[in-house]
């Protein structure tokens, strides 16, 4: 048992799910620490005595973990290793009142958008001279910049309005003042984020804004790269791919989730569009930014989904040839436009789709990067491992895309720098290369 004396409370921020998650979590680590609460985050020691949960609520999977981990500390709280466990986030946000009579040692839950009731907990005031300054938990030379919040795409298969509301873009001034505050910080690269960043602008500025935010964003002296992620492929703004081309610290790259490639999935996962014109778009994007690398994200075993047309999503992806893909499996969500329909597919069968698309791609992945060998390409150092310095090209995002590899024993390079790597070998999705001087 803990011994309980005057030592002042220390906080331990836990996040769990994607990256839109991290940065609310690190407005919590800012606001918690503007009113002098001691706080960290990820603590790899144990000595918080209070525990914040962000947790995730998207899929199956991400529930579970979500729910894993608030029992774990809830178990630690009745050992007495902790005091108090809060509980936040989209899983929070969704299943509030379930989880409060399911899991009654939580001291309390909060949802997505309930900031400031969380910093009552701590006697902390919400500090709007706080916003725009982030302290950021990733390594000091990225970090994202969440540029919108909330989704008004009716997408049968999701969630996220349900648990993040509605579409809300930040106005650009404050995007911009953060951009440089984080600049000021060491930050070198910024992986712009959303719900949906195709529909930046349209309800604080009337029409699609994103090309203007990024030339903004491009200006922000210290800025070497800009990431686009989480485009929606309908209503696309053409002028941003004239940004992307214009700017060299706009980097050849888009996250654009497709989720399928066939009509008939396509109309029942209600997404606005076609094969047809996903490929057309695809084209002019390729077109319009020459050597653009595109990742993309599809579901496998959509209600309604036949053989047939999992085949066409086959054809699909060895027609299109991303440069970087992902695929989750269907996850049926209550309350969403899918759950009325049967999910009669077995899980076998959609984790076989889901494992023979990533067959697919590795192939061409594959191909993709033994292209690249010979090639000279600007890498950003992101750390150290297993005896390799590793980077990323300006065709890589963090955690989720390919990285390059620098024998550490040969070459000494710095975290946080850019240098000139020349590719020597590849693999599925890595590259391996030596520094050029």
């Amino acid at each position: 048992m803990k011994a309980k004396g005057l030592k002042k409370d220390k906080v331990n921020i836990v996040t769990l799910g994607c990256s839109k998650n991290l940065v609310d979590s690190e407005e919590i680590l800012t606001q918690l620490k503007g009113n002098g609460v001691d706080t960290t985050h990820e603590a790899s020691n144990d000595d918080a005595n209070i525990v914040v949960i962000n947790t995730c609520g998207f899929i199956d999977n991400a529930k579970q973990e979500s729910i894993d981990t608030i029992l774990r500390y809830v178990d630690a709280k009745e050992e007495g290793l902790v005091d108090k466990v809060y509980v936040t986030g989209c899983l929070s946000q969704r299943y509030k009142d379930d989880l409060e009579v399911e899991i009654p040692q939580v001291d309390a839950f909060f949802g997505t958008m309930e900031l400031p009731a969380l910093l009552k907990k701590f006697n902390a005031d919400y500090k709007h001279e706080l916003v725009g300054e982030r302290i950021t938990t990733t390594s000091n030379h990225y970090a994202y910049l969440k540029i919108s919040e909330g989704c008004d795409r009716p997408c049968s298969f999701c969630a996220i309005p349900l648990m993040r509301g509605k579409h809300r873009s930040r106005p650009i001034e404050e995007l911009v003042k953060e951009a440089k505050n984080l600049a000021r910080n060491g930050t070198k690269e910024l992986l712009l984020i959303a719900q949906d960043s195709t529909y930046y602008g349209l309800d604080i500025y009337k029409k699609r804004n994103l090309a203007e935010l990024l030339r903004n964003l491009s200006d922000v002296e210290g800025i070497e790269w800009i990431r686009l992620h989480y485009a929606f492929p309908t209503g696309f703004p053409m002028d941003v791919l004239d940004v992307m081309a214009e700017r060299d610290n706009i980097c050849n790259y888009l996250d654009i989730p497709l989720q399928h490639g066939s009509n008939n999935v396509l109309k029942l996962m209600r997404r606005g569009t076609t094969r047809e014109k996903t490929e057309k778009l695809l084209a002019e994007m390729r077109k319009r930014v020459p050597g653009i690398a595109i990742r993309t994200t599809l579901i496998a075993g959509h209600p309604g989904e036949t053989e047939e047309e999992f085949e066409e999503m086959v054809n699909f992806v060895k027609e299109s040839r991303f440069d970087r893909l992902g695929i989750f499996t269907y996850s049926h969500e209550e309350d969403t436009h899918a759950y009325s329909m049967d999910d009669n597919i077995p899980e076998e069968v959609k984790q076989e789709r889901a494992n023979r698309i990533m067959q697919i791609q590795e192939e061409i992945s594959l191909e993709l990067n033994q292209e690249k060998i010979g090639q000279t390409m600007k890498v950003l150092i992101d750390r150290k491992e297993s005896g390799n310095f590793i980077g990323r090209t300006e065709h890589d995002s963090p955690e989720v895309d390919n990285e390059v590899h620098i024998d550490a024993k040969k070459h000494y390079l710095r975290i946080g720098d850019f240098a000139n790597i020349k590719i020597t070998d590849a693999t599925e999705f890595d590259l391996y290369g030596e520094p050029v001087v």
